[in-house]
This record gives structure tokens, sequence and C-alpha cells, in this order.
């Protein structure tokens, strides 16, 4: 059998690199935008989709229901979200984008690739197809049963 050596442990150094990177932008959006990394993240998430159910969001976002709602909340105390009421499903909402959180992520987005780029940068453009494809694989292998 061999020795498990935690610098070699590929989830852990999965884990570290994703941390060391959501440090990263949580220090530059909440310096620069006063966002959180999960508030950005549905900002994101309804720019590219207009509306959604919080539900949704947190599929798709790889957040928790607790998480997207404290988010939704303090984005739609900031004017940034409006919820509206699902009329096919009287318990259920949507959550969609104000002018002014689409705004905001017009403005965000170009500094999140300029960020994407920065993080990147010693890398070619083959390399960064390829760790898209090995992070997509492993994405997969771990969400198999």
């Amino acid at each position: 059998m061999s020795e498990l050596r935690l610098h070699n442990f590929i989830p852990y150094r999965l884990s570290v690199a994703a941390n060391a990177v959501s440090r990263r932008i949580s220090d530059s959006y909440r310096r620069r935008f006063g966002l959180k990394i999960a508030e950005w993240r549905v900002i994101a998430i309804l720019a590219e989709h207009d509306r959604m159910t919080p539900q949704d969001i947190g599929n798709k976002g790889e957040l928790d229901k607790i998480t997207v709602s404290r988010s939704a909340t303090a984005l739609i105390d900031r004017g940034l979200l409006l919820q509206k009421r699902n009329p096919e499903d009287g318990r259920s909402h949507f959550l969609q984008l104000t002018a002014d959180g689409r705004s905001l992520y017009e403005e965000i987005a170009p500094a999140a690739l300029r960020l994407e780029q920065d993080l990147l940068s010693r890398f070619s453009k083959e390399d960064r197809a390829q760790l898209q494809s090995l992070l997509r694989r492993i994405e997969e292998a771990a969400n198999s049963p």
C-alpha cells in the first residue's frame, strides 16, 4: 500500500487551489463592489439565465439553499435583484436582476475576466484548454455513482 502524502493528494491540491482563488476573488469583489462570492455567483447566473428560482440558482451554482437565500436577500436589499411570485406555483418565486444589477454585472464581468487572465497568465492556450478538460473530467468522475 502506498503512503498518502497530502501535498501530492489531488483532492487536497484541488481544494487548496480553489480556496486560494476564492480568497483572491473574494478580496477583490468585496473591496471593489461590496459583494461576497456567493452574491457574485447569483448575479452571474442570473445574467446568463435572466430569471430563475432560488432552487435552480443553487443547483446551477453549487450553492446550498441558505446561501442562495441570504445572498438573494442582500442583493434585493441593495436593489440589485427583484423577486417575483411564480404564477404557476404560489409557493415559489423567481429572481432576476434589476437594471442596477445588470449594470453591476457589466462592470464586474470584465474585471472577473481580467482576474482569470492574470491567474492563468503562466499557462499556454493549450494548457488552459487541457485544464478546462481535466477539471470537467474530475467533476464528472466525482459526480458519478
